[in-house]
C-alpha cells in the first residue's frame, strides 16, 4: 500500500512540537510493516540542508501564482522517502516555519501550507511520473487541510483521503477573500464547506471533505465531539462520528531510551534506574545551578507555555512545592508573560528552581533522566508525548486525568499504576496529587516499585503503526 504523509514539520529536519516527533517516527514504523510511505514538508532551508540525497523531480510551474514551486526528491535521515516543496517564494526565509523572528504569525502563511497541500493533491492524483502514485493521502493538522479538499475538487479518479487532527485549536483560519488566491471556488464558502464563523478555515476543510478523520488517543476522539472540547468543530464531529477514530501516539525508543541515551552523564536500564537516576540528577543540579540534594525530589517541566498546558497551576503551587523539600526545572518557551513569570521565579528562588526559555534538544532528554516526577497539568491534550518519554526514564508522570495522558498513565492507587493523576485542572487539583506524589517518594519501596513499572511501559510505534494501516484500508474502502 503507497501512502503520502502530508506534514509541516518532522524531526529532525525541522520540529516546533509533538506533530515533528509524529512524523519523524510514524512513517518508519509504517514502512517497518510493509507499506510503501513518502513524506511531503515545506522545503524550509533546515530541511532542505539535513535531508539526504537531494535529486530534482517533477516541476509543478507556478501552481497558485506565488513563484516556481518543483518537488525535491530526498531521505530522511533514518532513511524514509521525502518530498520538499521547494518554493523560494515561501519558504527560503529565516524564523521558524510558522512564524518569524519576532513570533508573529507569517502573513502568507495560507499561501504557504495551501501550496503544500496543492502539491500533495498533485502527487495524489498524478503521482511523480515515475509509476509512484499513492493510495491514501494522509494529511495532518489544519496546515495539510486544504489536500482532501483539492483532491475532492478535482475531477476524476483519486486517492482516499484521510486527516488527522493533532490538537484542535489550531485551525489556520483566514479571511473568505482568499479562497480564489488559493485556488478555490467561492462557493465552498459555506457551513457544509470550509466556512467557519465568517472565516475560511484549513481544518474545517479537511475534516469536511476528507474520507476518513482521526486525532491521536482514543478519549481526545470523544472529548473534541463535545462543545466543552470541540473548538467549534464538535458539531461537524459529532456528525462524521462513524468516520472519526482515535489511535494513540508512540515513542520512538530509538531516541528516547535511557539505556543508550548519548545526553545523559550516565546510561541506565530497569535493573540500575536507582543509580543512573542519581548520577543524571547530580549531572543537571551542576548544570543548572541547582542546589545539590541527593534527598530532594525533582520536577521537571517539559513544555510549551500556553494556557492549554496548565502551567500557570505550577506557578501558582511553586512555593509550596519548595517548602515542602521538592525542586524545579523547567524547559519551555510560548507566552511571554508565562516566560517572564518563570525567569522571575527563578531568579526569586535560585538553588531550588532552575528555568530555561526556549527549546534544547539535550537538555530535554537530561531533565527526564534526573527528574524523579514529571508535571503535566494540562487543561487539555490529545496525546502528549513526554509522559511516555518519563516513563521510559522512570520519571513518574503527574497528569490531570485527560486525552492520552489519560489514556497512557495509570494511577498508582491502581495495582498497575505508573503514575499520578488528578481530574481538576485547578491549584487545589494539582496540589492534593502533588501531595501524593512527595507521600510517595518518602516511601522508596513503594517509589521504586512505581518506577519499575513504568519503565517496563511499552509505547512504542509499532502498535500505532498497525492500527494506522487498518485505518488506511478502512480510507480506501470509504473513498468515494
Amino acid at each position: 500500500m503507497k501512502v503520502l504523509f502530508v506534514t509541516s514539520e518532522a524531526h529532525p529536519l525541522v520540529k516546533t512540537g509533538g506533530l515533528g516527533d509524529v512524523a519523524g517516527a510514524l512513517p518508519a514504523a509504517l514502512i517497518a510493516e510493509g507499506l510503501d510511505v513518502r513524506v511531503i514538508m515545506p522545503g524550509y532551508p533546515a530541511a532542505m540542508e539535513r535531508a539526504e540525497g537531494r535529486t530534482d523531480g517533477p516541476d509543478l510551474g507556478d501552481p497558485l501564482g506565488f513563484g516556481r514551486t518543483r518537488l525535491i526528491a530526498a531521505r530522511m535521515p533514518d532513511g524514509v522517502p521525502l518530498w520538499l516543496v521547494d518554493c523560494p517564494a515561501l519558504f527560503d526565509r529565516p524564523g521558524g516555519p510558522y512564524n518569524d523572528a519576532g513570533r508573529a504569525d507569517w502573513p502568507d502563511n495560507h499561501r504557504r501550507f495551501a501550496t503544500l497541500s496543492w502539491a500533495a493533491a498533485y502527487l495524489g492524483k498524478v503521482g511523480d511520473g515515475r509509476a509512484w502514485l499513492p493510495a491514501v493521502v494522509h494529511a495532518n493538522d489544519w496546515q495539510a487541510g486544504l489536500a482532501p479538499v483539492y483532491l475532492k475538487q478535482w475531477r476524476g479518479p483519486g486517492p482516499g483521503s484521510l486527516i488527522t487532527i493533532h490538537n484542535i485549536l489550531f485551525q489556520g483560519r483566514f479571511p473568505r477573500t482568499i479562497l480564489e488566491e488559493v485556488g478555490l471556488s467561492p462557493e465552498l464558502f459555506r457551513i457544509d464547506g470550509i466556512e467557519f464563523h465568517g472565516q475560511a478555515s484549513f481544518l474545517k476543510g479537511g475534516l469536511q471533505f476528507a474520507d476518513r478523520v482521526n486525532t491521536v488517543s482514543p478519549t481526545y476522539a470523544r472529548e473534541i465531539q463535545t462543545p466543552e472540547m470541540g473548538a467549534g468543530l464538535d458539531g461537524l464531529l459529532r456528525h462524521r462520528k462513524a468516520h472519526l477514530s482515535g489511535i494513540l501516539n508512540g515513542a520512538d525508543y530509538e531516541i528516547w531510551d535511557p539505556s543508550r541515551n548519548p545526553n545523559l552523564i550516565r546510561n541506565y536500564g530497569v535493573d540500575g534506574a536507582v543509580e543512573g537516576k542519581a548520577a543524571c540528577k547530580r549531572d543537571l543540579q551542576m548544570r543548572m545551578d541547582l542546589d545539590p540534594k541527593a534527598e530532594a525530589p525533582l520536577f521537571g517541566v517539559v513544555s510549551r507555555m500556553s494556557d492549554q498546558k496548565g502551567l500557570d497551576l505550577v506557578l501558582a503551587v511553586a512555593d509550596r512545592l519548595i517548602a515542602a523539600g521538592g525542586q524545579l526545572v523547567v524547559l519551555g518557551s510560548g507566552d511571554p508573560a508565562e516566560e517572564t513569570a518563570y525567569m522571575a521565579l527563578a531568579e526569586a528562588r535560585k538553588g531550588s528552581v532552575a528555568v530555561q526559555v526556549g527549546y534544547d534538544e539535550p537538555l530535554a532528554h537530561r531533565i527526564q533522566a534526573a527528574s524523579d516526577a514529571l508535571l503535566v497539568p494540562s487543561r487539555f491534550e490529545p496525546c502528549g508525548l513526554t509522559q511516555l518519554y518519563a516513563m521510559r526514564f522512570g520519571t513518574l508522570p503527574v497528569v490531570r486525568r485527560t486525552g492520552g495522558l489519560a489514556d497512557t498513565v495509570i494511577d498508582v492507587r491502581e495495582p498497575h499504576g505508573t503514575g499520578i493523576l488528578f481530574d481538576t485542572a485547578s491549584v487545589v487539583g494539582l496540589w492534593s496529587a502533588l501531595e501524593r506524589t512527595f507521600a510517595l517518594y518518602a516511601d522508596r519501596d513503594a517509589w521504586r516499585a512505581a518506577l519499575r513499572r513504568a519503565m517496563q511501559q511499552d509505547f512504542g510505534w509499532t502498535r500505532a503503526a498497525r492500527a494506522y494501516r487498518d485505518l488506511y484500508r478502512k480510507t480506501i474502502e470509504t473513498a468515494t
